[in-house]
């Protein structure tokens, strides 16, 4: 394969880097603490919040997909990707304070509440997150620079989901000092106006430079039949959800489970900080990549995701609190490797797609989207629902059955989904991408 010189700066390079930072100081927080905020704090059933997510993943998959063909049919002289930057930037960060802001409605007014936000908040998720993903094939035509970017993208991604996922808690005590209410919104404040600059910072630094015109906005028809016949962006995008299914099922049973299995939401934010190690399996990308193929270094990345996760199984067995420490360090390092591979092999597919006549780089990126989405819905879904059968009640002592349903969401179910993405994987045809 062809690789031409490199044609991004590292000003550029980091700019767009940063943009997934900006993403993440909201989304992290959404996907980590809102199911807390909504039972714990903002005073909504869990089951009533099950159905939400439910809903609104649902929504936010179709939305994917329909903001891919809006990226796909953009005419603009900034580009296909780049200009949804700067057209959602300031929606995405008010509706994401105005998703923490708890009104004094009755209870129905209240699931309303939850409902506009909630469901706008993941349609200007996916206009600022998508383009990310999409603007990537066209920066640079080599292969090398395009992991570079991805794993500078993964890098910041990465280490904003352990600040925001070790500091939430905190932040949220130090300002609400006692009122959540208060701590919660004042900490999304703080996320959003940081958020906003990084976003725009990316408009004015990223390129598109890689467009052909004969190759784009081509009709819906013959989009359709490249997306039947691409198989590895059919295989990765099932491995995408899967990942996200994961994540959402321990990352949102996390604060459950050191408060009423160990009895101290203290130990949240160092549990948390332990998945800082995701930035080292990030970077061993780099290494990984220049001696084995990227679906071998994927591979691997799964492999020490679940040794990880055996260790956290071990350590909720023995109520080791270290060994569930260590655990939660080797399973971050795969997962650094996991996702920071995602969007570089999702360029790969639209290379792949390119090569069959079709330049249709926001519906092929809407994978990475989509399958958050239904990953964090379903897996929502499915702890809030269990969460309502064992009988949980907030903020008070927890029946056996809510008990092991938390120690089955935080341990187990993540160690069966990742042997099956390890099998999804293996049906990934990288052959096909090379011979591209």
């Amino acid at each position: 394969m062809k690789n031409p010189k490199y044609e991004t700066g590292w000003v550029e390079r980091i700019s767009y880097g940063l943009s997934d930072a900006a993403d993440n100081l909201i989304f992290q927080m959404m996907s980590s603490y809102l199911l807390f905020f909504y039972t714990d704090v903002y005073g909504l059933k869990a089951v009533d919040v099950g159905i939400l997510f439910a809903i609104a993943r649902a929504a936010d998959v179709i939305e994917s997909v329909v903001l891919g063909l809006m990226i796909d049919r953009t005419h603009s002289k900034y580009g296909k990707s780049r200009p949804f930057f700067l057209w959602y930037a300031l929606p995405y960060v008010l509706v994401a304070i105005l998703t923490f802001v708890t009104p004094d409605f009755s209870g129905g007014g209240k699931l309303l509440w939850a409902y506009v936000t909630y469901l706008g908040l993941g349609f200007l998720y996916t206009a600022v997150n998508l383009p990310v993903t999409s603007i990537l094939p066209t920066m640079t035509k080599n292969d090398r620079e395009i992991t570079i970017l991805g794993v500078i993208r993964q890098f910041f991604g990465s280490f904003v989901q352990v600040i925001v996922a070790t500091f939430t808690i905190p932040l949220v005590k130090l300002i609400g000092q006692g009122n959540q209410q208060k701590g919660f919104l004042g900490t999304v404040i703080i996320f959003g106006l940081i958020s906003l600059v990084l976003i725009v910072n990316t408009f004015v630094q990223v390129r598109e430079r890689h467009t052909d015109q004969n190759k784009t906005h081509q009709p819906l028809k013959k989009v359709w039949d490249m997306l039947r016949h691409n198989k590895p962006w059919i295989y990765l995008s099932i491995v995408v959800f899967l990942y996200w299914l994961s994540t959402a099922i321990k990352n949102q049973t996390t604060i459950y489970y050191f408060k009423y299995v160990y009895n101290n939401d203290n130990l949240v934010s160092t549990a948390n900080s332990f998945t800082l190690a995701s930035v080292i399996g990030v970077l061993l990308i780099l290494r990984f990549t220049q001696v084995r193929s990227k679906k071998a270094t994927m591979a691997h990345g799964i492999e020490i995701e679940l040794v990880g996760q055996m260790i956290i199984g071990l350590g909720a067995y023995t109520k080791l609190l270290p060994l569930t420490f260590a655990g939660i360090l080797v399973n971050s390092i795969g997962n650094g490797i996991v996702i920071g591979l995602v969007s570089i092999m999702i360029a790969d597919t639209i290379a792949y797609g390119t090569s069959m006549g079709i330049q249709a780089e926001g519906l092929l990126a809407s994978t990475s989207d989509w399958g958050v989405n239904l990953g964090l819905g379903l897996g929502g879904l499915i702890t809030a629902m269990m969460f309502n059968a064992s009988g949980y009640v907030a903020n008070q002592a927890q029946n056996a059955a809510t008990i092991r349903m938390i120690d089955l969401n935080f341990v187990w179910i993540p160690m069966v989904i990742y042997v099956v993405m390890y099998l999804v994987l293996r049906l990934y045809d990288e052959t096909l991408i090379q011979q591209s």
